[in-house]
Formats: structure tokens, C-alpha cells, sequence
């Protein structure tokens, strides 16, 4: 037989696009159609409906970037369409390439309701489903125009105060139609059957039985009349769509999804109603698909849907008690892992499951972050003591160099605690269920022989628009026919469920899913980073010292609602694009002006605690609310400061530059106002490496190949430029308590200042370096050339830290060139280490070098500011304060206590006399995360802590209070079945036994 699948494939697709699809909607008769201009930003529903509307024509301009246009449209069903299905197609301008990053468009009936969203896939409204004739259609179309920022260019598109006012769509179709129900199910078929049949070996039988099976289709269409033609058509491909599939087929569970990100080239009052739209069409599908199933991660999400459309929220109530509609994931939005403080990700799933828990009734067991950029190896824990039980992500499949070994799994975190996980083989969480995709999931599954299924999310997302009735139409006909993988509509838990009883053995990866992508997510937009650790650090302070007042002060008031909500803004700032700062200028401006407001307001908060505890009176006090003493004043209390130690000296250099000492640390700064020295006294050890210099800054190029904001690529380190000129160096304070040298370098358009102070006392060299950035496609560092032989450095994560390799033996330590830590990252030798401390820096990076003798010394490096172009052309311009500090001879101990003083200021009050904590802990190793009252507001202390060496601990919390109880909790503050916490000791007092980095909450009953 001749060789002719190349013609007809081609026919198909011709005759597809250009007769068929077309023939979907016939007989259009224009609705009329009249508009108004929403000034400003989005209004409510009725000011829109109340407005005064002019008559617009299909194919007028329309949108200024972030505008919102309103459109009337109005018309009657002719009479002779009696008994027809008839369906309004509203295209707004839609470019069908690229849903959920454009126009889009919300539809209200004449009170107000809402009908359905409107997108490139979705630009039908249903009128009748059998037509009498004479309906009377007045519908009102609230349409976002949002700028296409998907270019990867920079542009000024991405804030509404520097985009332009010229329109960017133009209204392309306001028709009533009739909707021709057999040929959109051919469509549906002939789609399926290409998609499996090009997928098909050129050897298999399967492939020709299906060509043949079209081509006798296409024969039976009359182009001229496709509707009066499509059920003969249709009757050619009933054989080869009835075969079962093969007993081996791979299986995939497909679960309806909508990834939204809550904010990324839109802002955040934008994804309001993208998750609007979105579930107003996951509902209405659902109304028509019983089977349909939708699963919505992000409790925020649901919460702006219960604010602003009341009506909206009922009916997906109503969708979640039928079961169709899955509440899934249990934080509060899809965070950014590697940057988020440990008890802000506790706080992601307290909000977000008690959010579900208390308006749904629902507990979640399934952790959902499909699209974050990598994942702490904290995290198995943090999920389990959410009450969780399952973990999906898909993001690891966009790694660079290695591919991940398993799609199903056991992940096992710091503490030892492991979670089933499932990556789905689809390699994408927004599938269109097409042949191809499902090909590649069963070819791509690596756990072959040992399990035989994987979950599929399907829908359109990123800018939202979820599954549509096509969607569904392709899963009905691959559920069971020969070729394909078998397709099942399912909850999420059903899959897992499937998985861990099919593969209870799975494989065990121990550690953080490190992404090899996007690693420049570490330091981009350095403000909106420096506002979330001190947002984190302030509401530390604010809980600790509100619930010691609340304790202690007759009449104080616990805060609890405006921490609660305090505590959902910061939460939702660390959403995947925004903490990660790859989202356009208007998120991160926001960002900057909510990250005031939220400091403002915790300073008033914790000023107001701490003022009601010190009482009335003129002494000094200071209060610590560090987990560790310092300077004599008991974590979480407050007094006077003992003597610091021996006062520091200040000489002259020889060859420039001065020398500082203060009987602990010896610090040398050369004539470049470069660390060419810092000697630990006591343990009579260098610090920086032969001839090097530390504190050096340095610049590089920085121009990834794609993802620019997101994305630092290896060769950055071909070039880099020191800044060693040296515009001024000067002591700028110079007494018994502390030494301040201050070094002012101009390079570029830009300027730093740094001001390195050693204080009595102290062994850390504290260095504050104010940069005037104006540079563009640069990257800052800052490098420690350190004397220490480290096969490993150390970086403090949620709850503890992790192990990373100095050496690049492999591909896999190869590609962590660039690695995230919280306040401290430590290398050390055998009895000496050194930890590098900061206030707000997340990127880092280890390297090795060799000394003139042979000997080994180990480079580290922070991640000041970059300058990417897209999405915000801004990036990090302007001035900035960051701080750091070096701590020779410390060890892992060390770095802990002093990660969280550099973090966590003293703060000096007026008042009568010291103040005792409210509890203590008398073992160092073991540190209080958080101090709060309980959320169901009975007035129960909670307490988290956790073991921060990586070693056992027994350890005796001492409450300040009478207690009759101390019950374990789960992050949820519910009893938790476990062992750590004793019984309360005569004195009353709470043993607990802890295992390496385990979190313990504890609950506190009040006498």
C-alpha cells in the first residue's frame, strides 16, 4: 500500500481549521452593543451596571493597559431557532495563543450576578439549550484589558503610573449564534484521534486503522453543509474511538486545575478576578459535567471570592459539599519555600487549612505547590505536622542539567521525617489532555514495573481560565480506547491513595528539591526580600511580647484580629512571584508600600506591649526578644545590659589602613579599606585566607539566557570586576564600646558605602553597606576568602539547616553554583569554623580554592542586588541598606544565636524595672521559634521550638506562669499523639526530648 499518511494528516488538519471548527457556531446574527469607560481602577459590580453606556461597533478599539471597559450587549433569539441549542460568542480581541496573559472578561446578568469568564478558550455564553424563540439576551461584559507582558522585554507596561493610555484590543465578534452540537463533537473526535494517531509508532497497526477510519470521516463531510454532515462523518470513527485500551496502559488520574499565580505580570487586585472568572466557569461546568472535578490550592484565593463575590462563594460551597469542587494544598497561598521563614511556613498552613477547616469544613491532606522554585528539605516535616499526608510539585522538571530520578517517591527531610510525594511525568500543571501530553506522561514515568499511574492537572493557567468543555470531551474519550494511557477524572486523593497502596516501597530522595533554575530568585528585588525577613522577625516580637502582657498585665488586650490579618498579608507577599521577585514593578511597588505599613503598625503594636510591661517609670530598658541571652538579658525578657568586655582599640595600619581589637577578635583594614585580617584571639586562628582580602565587593555581568529576573546562568563568573577603588575611609566612631570604619567606593553609576564596626565584647565584625545602585544587567557580591578546608558549608533553612557540597564532583553539586540560607551560612574545619550573618540576604555561593602551600581555603559569598530588565526594567534601583556581619571561630551554635541577635534588635523602653521572660529554656540548642496566644482565643500559651544543631536534645521548658497542662500540638495547636513533651515536673516545669532539628509546639493550659 502506498505510503499516504503525510496527506492525510494534512487534510485533516486543512479541513479541521478552516470547514469544521468554523461550522460550530452558525447563522451569527450581531448583538447590539453599547460600552463605558471605568475610570481609574476596577468598580463594583453595580456602578458598572448603573453606568451611562455609548453605542460601540465590532471592531472598535478598546483597553488602556489595566483599564476596565464595560460592555452592554443585547439582542433577541430569532424566531425560527426555536428548539436549537443557541450560544453567544463575545470575542473581546482574544489572541488564542496566549490565555490568562490578556484581556479578559467577566459576564453579569442585569442584577448583577455573574454567568461565566470570558478567554481565548472560553468565549461562549450559553443562551438556551433548546431555544423557544424570542428570548430577550442583556448581559454586561466587565472586560479587563491587561497589557501582554510575556515578551521577555523590558518594558514599561508593568505599572499602571508608566504604561500607556493607547487601546490595545479590538472588539473581534458580539454575535448571538446557533450552537451545532454534533459538529463540536466531531471536532472533539477528530482532535483526539489525530493527537493519539501522530503519537503512534509508523509500525503500529493502530496508527493506519485510525488514518483510515479519518479519512473515510473527511470523505463523509459535505464542506458545504458540515452541519447536516457531521453525524455520518462521526459515524466513520465510532469503531476505531470504541476500542478498548490495552490491560498495561499506564493509568492517569486528571484532576481540573486553574494554576493562578496571585500576582506575576498582573497585580494583585487583578488575580481577584482572575480567580473570579476562573471558578465562576469551573461551577458552571460543573452544573453541565457531574463527573467534572476541580481542584483550587491557595486559601487566599477563596477568601477573595468570599469578599468581593458573596454570591460566587455560596455556589462553589455548594460544588465543595457535592464533592466536585477540592479545596487542595492547606497554605494559605503557593509560597516560595527556600526564602520563607520557618514560622511563616508554619503560619502558611495554619491560615490556609483553618480557612478551609472553618468555611468548608474540609481537612486537606495533600500539600499543592506545583510551580515554586525549589524546595527546602524542612518541608516533609512542616507537612506532616500540618496534618498532611501528601506532597505534588511539577516544578523540578524544569531543572537545567540532571533529571530528577523518580515521579513517585518518599521525601525525607533534616529531621528524618518523610512524606509520599508525586511529581507528575506530563511535565506540566496546566495540561490540555492532548495526545501528546499523555504520550509523554507513559513514556516519561520512571517507576515502570513498580507502579503504573500518574496524575495529570489539567486546565489553562498562570493567568487562570482552568479546564474547559473540551477538556472533558478528550478525557470521556480516552478513558479506555486502544493507544492511549486510560484517563479517570478524579480527586487528588484518590490518586495518592492508589499510588502508596501500588508503591508503598517507593524510593526514598533525602534533602531539598533543589531547582537548577531560577536560582537568581535569591536576590532579586532586594527591598521586597528585606521587607519580608523583617516582617517575619517583627511579628516575632509582636506575638512574644503581646502574649507576655496579655499574661501578665491586667487589662491588656491580646491583639488577636490584627495579627491574624497581619500575619495573612505578609503570607500572601511570599506568594511564588513575589517574595522570588519575579513579578512586574506594580506587584513589587505595592510590596514595598504594604511592607511600611506592616512595620508601622508591629512597632505600634509591640511598643504598646512592652510599654504596658516595663510600668511607670524613667529606667532604661532594654528588651531582648532574641531565644538566647545576650548581654545578660534572658531571651524574651528585659533589664539592664552587663558590662560587654574589654573596650575596643583603633591604630593605624602599617601601609594604610587601620587596625581594630577588642581582646576577641582582631580585625586588619588595608589602605583599599579591604579585611586583609581577622584573627581570632582566642582560638589563635586567621580567618581570611593568604592574600586575600575579605568584605571584597564584586561585580559581573549578568545576562541569563532566558528567564531574566528569574535566572542566574553559570558563565555569569567568566568576568567579574573587584571594587577596590577607594573614593574616602574614615573612623566614624571611635570609643571604649565600639570602632566604626567607614569606606565609600564609586564604581559605574553607582556608590557604596560601608560602615565596619567591632564592638566590645563581640565576635563578629558587623559591616552595614549602603549602596546607591544604578547599574543595569549587573550583580553585586560581596567575598569572604576564608582559611578553613570546608568539604561542606552549612545554611540555615526552616527549623534547622542543610549540608551542601564545596566540590562540584558530580553534575548534581555542579549545578548548585549559586545556593539560598536564611540568617547564616557556616564552613568550618574539624574544631574551627566561621559563619557569614545577615539581615536580608538570601543568595549565596561556596567555592574552593588553593592556598600556595597546597593547603585549601573556601570562598563565600553573598548575593547583594541585581539589575534584570524584565519584568520590572527597574530592578533594585536605587538606594539600599544591607547587613552582614562575619563571625570567626563560630560554630553551628554560634551562627544560630548570632543569625537571630543580627535579626532581632534590642529595643530600648522607659519604664520601672526589669522584666522576666515569660518562659525559659535552659538548653542553647534548643530555640523558640514563637511565643502567641492560641488561635481559638481561650487564652493557652503556644509555644514552637525546635532542636537547631542537628543533634539530640533534652531540655526543661520553664514557664514564667501557673500551668496544669502541656500537651504537644500540631501546627494546627490540636493534641498531637507523641513522645517529646513529659509530663509537667513538681516545680512545673515541661521535659522535652528532642531528635535533630524535630519542631515541637507545645501548649500551655493556664492555671
Amino acid at each position: 500500500m502506498h505510503d499516504d499518511r503525510s496527506i492525510t494528516e494534512h487534510r485533516l488538519r486543512r479541513v479541521l481549521k478552516e470547514r469544521i471548527k468554523p461550522a460550530v457556531h452558525s447563522r451569527p446574527v450581531p448583538l447590539t452593543v453599547a460600552r463605558w469607560e471605568a475610570p481609574g481602577e476596577p468598580v463594583p459590580v453595580a456602578q458598572g451596571l448603573a453606568a451611562t453606556y455609548e453605542p460601540c461597533a465590532t471592531g472598535a478599539s478598546w483597553g488602556p493597559a489595566w483599564g476596565t471597559t464595560w460592555f452592554k450587549v443585547t439582542g433577541t433569539v430569532p424566531a425560527e431557532w426555536a428548539g436549537r441549542t443557541v450560544e453567544a460568542v463575545l470575542d473581546l480581541g482574544f489572541d488564542r495563543m496566549m490565555p490568562g496573559f490578556q484581556c479578559e472578561g467577566l459576564v453579569h446578568r442585569a442584577d448583577g450576578s455573574e454567568i461565566k469568564g470570558l478567554n481565548p478558550y472560553n468565549d461562549w455564553v450559553r443562551v438556551a439549550d433548546r431555544a423557544e424563540g424570542g428570548e430577550r439576551v442583556e448581559w454586561y461584559v466587565e472586560a479587563a484589558s491587561n497589557p501582554v507582558l510575556v515578551e521577555h522585554t523590558p518594558t514599561y507596561e508593568g505599572d499602571q503610573r508608566t504604561s500607556g493610555d493607547q487601546p490595545l484590543y479590538r472588539l473581534a465578534r458580539m454575535d448571538l449564534t446557533v450552537f451545532e452540537t454534533e459538529v463540536w463533537e466531531l471536532v472533539q473526535d477528530l482532535e483526539v484521534l489525530h493527537d493519539l494517531m501522530t503519537q503512534l509508532g509508523t509500525d503500529d497497526a493502530r496508527r493506519y486503522e485510525i488514518l483510515r477510519a479519518v479519512d473515510a470521516a473527511l470523505d463523509a463531510v459535505d464542506l458545504g453543509d458540515v452541519p447536516g454532515t457531521a453525524a455520518a462523518a462521526r459515524a466513520c470513527l465510532t469503531g476505531v474511538l470504541a476500542a478498548p485500551a490495552r490491560a498495561s496502559a499506564h493509568r492517569i488520574s486528571a484532576v481540573g486545575h486553574s494554576h493562578i499565580d496571585s500576582a506575576w505580570l498582573w497585580p494583585l487586585r487583578e488575580t481577584v478576578r482572575k480567580v473570579a472568572r476562573t471558578s465562576s466557569n469551573m461551577v458552571s461546568l460543573m452544573d453541565e459535567h457531574p463527573e467534572f472535578v476541580f481542584a483550587m490550592s491557595q486559601a487566599q484565593q477563596l477568601d477573595w471570592i468570599k469578599t468581593y463575590r458573596p454570591e460566587l462563594f455560596e455556589r462553589i460551597k455548594k460544588k465543595i459539599a457535592d464533592g466536585q469542587f477540592v479545596p487542595v494544598g492547606g497554605m494559605w497561598v503557593e509560597s516560595d519555600t527556600n526564602m520563607v521563614g520557618g514560622e511563616a511556613m508554619a503560619r502558611q498552613f495554619l491560615y490556609g487549612k483553618k480557612f478551609f477547616l472553618d468555611e468548608f469544613g474540609i481537612e486537606t491532606h495533600n500539600v499543592w505547590l506545583p510551580d515554586s522554585f525549589g524546595y527546602t528539605a524542612a518541608m516533609p516535616q512542616i507537612v506532616k505536622l500540618s496534618g498532611s499526608t501528601w506532597f505534588l510539585t511539577q516544578k523540578i522538571c524544569w531543572s537545567q542539567v540532571n533529571k530528577f530520578p523518580h515521579h513517585t517517591f518518599w521525601w525525607e527531610g533534616i529531621d528524618g521525617t518523610r512524606v509520599f510525594t508525586h511529581f507528575p511525568p506530563v511535565d506540566t500543571y496546566n495540561s490540555d489532555l492532548g495526545g501528546a501530553q499523555l504520550a509523554h506522561a507513559a513514556r516519561n514515568y520512571r517507576e515502570k514495573g513498580r507502579g503504573s499511574r500518574s496524575l495529570v492537572p489539567f486546565g489553562w493557567g498562570d493567568g487562570g481560565g482552568g479546564p474547559t468543555r473540551e477538556h472533558l470531551a478528550r478525557a470521556r474519550r480516552q478513558r479506555n480506547l486502544e493507544g492511549s494511557p486510560r484517563v479517570e477524572i478524579e480527586r487528588p486523593d484518590a490518586f495518592f491513595e492508589k499510588a502508596r497502596a501500588e508503591y508503598e516501597d517507593a524510593p526514598v530522595w533525602a534533602g531539598e528539591l533543589y531547582l537548577e533554575l531560577h536560582r537568581g530568585t535569591y536576590t532579586s528585588q532586594a527591598k521586597t526580600k528585606q521587607g519580608n525577613r523583617h516582617s517575619e522577625s517583627l511579628l516575632r516580637e509582636a506575638e512574644l511580647w503581646a502574649a507576655t502582657a496579655a499574661v501578665r498585665v491586667p487589662g491588656y488586650a491580646y491583639p488577636y484580629e490584627d495579627l491574624e490579618r497581619i500575619w495573612k498579608t505578609v503570607l500572601l507577599h511570599q506568594f511564588h512571584d513575589i517574595l522570588p521577585g519575579s513579578s512586574i514593578a506594580w506587584v513589587h511597588r505595592e510590596a514595598r508600600e504594604t511592607y511600611r505599613s506592616v512595620r508601622e503598625e508591629l512597632q505600634g503594636i509591640t511598643l504598646a506591649a512592652q510599654t504596658a510591661l516595663a510600668g511607670e517609670g524613667g529606667r532604661e530598658l532594654v528588651f531582648n526578644c532574641a531565644p538566647h541571652t545576650r548581654r545578660g538579658i534572658p531571651a524574651g525578657g528585659a533589664g539592664v545590659p552587663a558590662e560587654a568586655g574589654q573596650p575596643v582599640t583603633v591604630e593605624e595600619r602599617h601601609g594604610g589602613g587601620h587596625v581594630l581589637a577588642n581582646g576577641r577578635l582582631l580585625v586588619e583594614i588595608d589602605g583599599r579599606g579591604l579585611v586583609v585580617s581577622a584573627y581570632d584571639l582566642e582560638a589563635d586562628r586567621e580567618a581570611v585566607a593568604p592574600g586575600g582580602a575579605a568584605n571584597l565587593l564584586q561585580i559581573h555581568p549578568d545576562f541569563p539566557n532566558m528567564w531574566d529576573a528569574w535566572d542566574i546562568d553559570a558563565f555569569y563568573r567568566n568576568k567579574v570586576t573587584d571594587l577596590v577603588g577607594l573614593d574616602a575611609m574614615e573612623i566614624t566612631e571611635s570609643g571604649p564600646s565600639s570602632v566604626t570604619v567607614r569606606v565609600t567606593r564609586s564604581f559605574g553609576s553607582s556608590t557604596a558605602v560601608q560602615s565596619l564596626t567591632l564592638r566590645s565584647g563581640a565576635k563578629t565584625l558587623d559591616i552595614v553597606t549602603d549602596v546607591d545602585w544604578h547599574e543595569t544587567e549587573k550583580f553585586l557580591k560581596a567575598a569572604f576568602p576564608l582559611d578553613v578546608k570546608a568539604e561542606r558549608s552549612a545554611s540555615e533553612t526552616q527549623f534547622g539547616h542543610v549540608y551542601r557540597a564545596t566540590h562540584t564532583n558530580t553534575s548534581w553539586e555542579a549545578a548548585k553554583f549559586e545556593i539560598c540560607a536564611h540568617r547564616w551560612i557556616h564552613a568550618e574545619e574539624p574544631g574551627w569554623g566561621i559563619a557569614l550573618l545577615n539581615e536580608s540576604t538570601y543568595g549565596h555561593d561556596v567555592t574552593r580554592d588553593v592556598r600556595a602551600d597546597g593547603g585549601q581555603t573556601t570562598t563565600v559569598r553573598l548575593s547583594l542586588l541585581r539589575a534584570p530588565r524584565y519584568p520590572d526594567p527597574e530592578t533594585d534601583q536605587g538606594a539600599h541598606t544591607l547587613r552582614f556581619s562575619l563571625a570567626p571561630g563560630a560554630g553551628i551554635g554560634d551562627a544560630v544565636r548570632e543569625g537571630h541577635a543580627l535579626n532581632l534588635p534590642e529595643r530600648v523602653v522607659t519604664g520601672a524595672g526589669p522584666v522576666a521572660p515569660l518562659l525559659t529554656v535552659d538548653d542553647d540548642a534548643v530555640v523558640v521559634e514563637a511565643v502567641k496566644l492560641a488561635e481559638d482565643r481561650g487564652g493557652d500559651v503556644i509555644v514552637r521550638l525546635y532542636e537547631s544543631r542537628g543533634g539530640r536534645a533534652r531540655a526543661t521548658l520553664t514557664p514564667g506562669f501557673p500551668v496544669t497542662a502541656a500537651v504537644e500540638s500540631d501546627l494546627l495547636e490540636r493534641p498531637l499523639a507523641g513522645s517529646a513533651v513529659g509530663a509537667l515536673t513538681p516545680d512545673g516545669g515541661v521535659a522535652l526530648t528532642l531528635r535533630p532539628f524535630q519542631i515541637v509546639t507545645v501548649r500551655l493550659h493556664r492555671a
